[in-house]
């Protein structure tokens, strides 16, 4: 359960999507100077790369995903950081696991065994991923049976011909149709922003998925050319604050794609908490879809209590 209002969504304004104009000079300077303007040292760093794990989607999504696989990421979800780093930093009654497990709707009935008692949501990606592109009935037929199966959260992808059509009432319809199929379930909408062209676009994407009922916006599916920028990112993020200041809903935002560096984690939470204050560096209202960052985390904290580093193998896969 949400510490907040669930997003009801409102009647598409289409005006309000068409007058929204984006700076871009002004985005890419603050982009640019984001990562270079401070930086977080000791055990400030431990904390906070402790609550980027607490908000990291850890996903498998791979043609050859077995149960054992999902297995594997499961346990990594429960036990994130190895528990002699976890009791060395004094944070063993934290409970700390990862955000979620994200994995495709064949694979959620195993999730949802593993994860079983924990507490730890099961996520499932939808309607089509990564392309979006199968028949309408098709997509709201998957949104259904993987919450069946037990999955907490859908991840679904826009139709890009929709945004690049401008078609904005069409895109409306669409997802207020998979908010209504997933139910209880909370819904991602991924905008595959390395696919919509320009800012324009995404901000407008952005402000139609909100309004359509959208628990969280997402950047990519990380199948994408380009998948999560912080200029994308600050374009997404003011657009949910405009519309929490308009309507007084908040909306959560995932970065997907291209993460892999601890310091990304650190440089994202900062952003998060500068444009939008400390309820969204939380699980709730922030999610990392970073698998492969969490391997670097771990060495950084391992760091932090020996101040040394760890070899690869001397970790646990995530």
């Amino acid at each position: 359960k949400m510490p907040h209002p669930r997003n009801e969504g409102m009647p598409l304004d289409i005006s309000w999507v068409e007058r929204g104009r984006v700076n871009m000079p002004a985005i890419n300077r603050r982009a640019a100077t984001h990562q270079t303007r401070r930086s977080i040292k000791k055990s400030w760093q431990a904390a906070w790369l402790l609550r980027a794990v607490s908000v990291m989607d850890l996903t498998t999504l791979s043609g050859d995903d077995t149960k054992t696989n999902v297995k594997r990421l499961c346990f990594k979800a429960k036990t994130p950081v190895r528990q002699d780093l976890i009791a060395a930093m004094g944070v063993k009654d934290c409970n700390i696991t990862t955000g979620a497990v994200c994995v495709y709707p064949s694979r959620v009935p195993d999730a949802v065994a593993f994860l079983k008692g924990t507490g730890i949501p099961v996520a499932s990606v939808a309607t089509g991923f990564p392309a979006g592109q199968t028949p309408l009935a098709q997509r709201l037929a998957e949104i259904k049976w993987a919450v069946e199966q037990g999955a907490d959260e859908i991840d679904i992808v826009l139709n890009r011909t929709l945004v690049l059509e401008q078609d904005w009432q069409g895109l409306y319809d669409e997802v207020k149709q998979m908010r209504a199929a997933c139910g209880h379930a909370h819904m991602k909408s991924i905008l595959a922003t390395g696919e919509l062209g320009n800012f324009y676009n995404i901000h407008r994407a952005s402000l139609v998925c909100m309004m359509a009922g959208s628990d969280f916006i997402k950047t990519s599916t990380g199948k994408e050319p380009v998948n999560a920028t912080l200029p994308v990112a600050l374009v997404m993020i003011r657009a949910i604050r405009e519309y929490y200041e308009k309507t007084g809903f908040k909306v959560g935002f995932k970065p997907a794609g291209g993460l892999r560096a601890a310091k990304d984690a650190l440089s994202w939470l900062a952003l998060m908490k500068e444009e939008l204050g400390d309820e969204w560096t939380k699980p709730d209202l922030f999610r990392i879809g970073a698998s492969a960052m969490l391997g670097d985390i771990e060495r950084q904290l391992y760091h932090n209590v020996h101040g040394r580093y760890a070899a690869n193998h001397q970790f646990s896969m995530a």
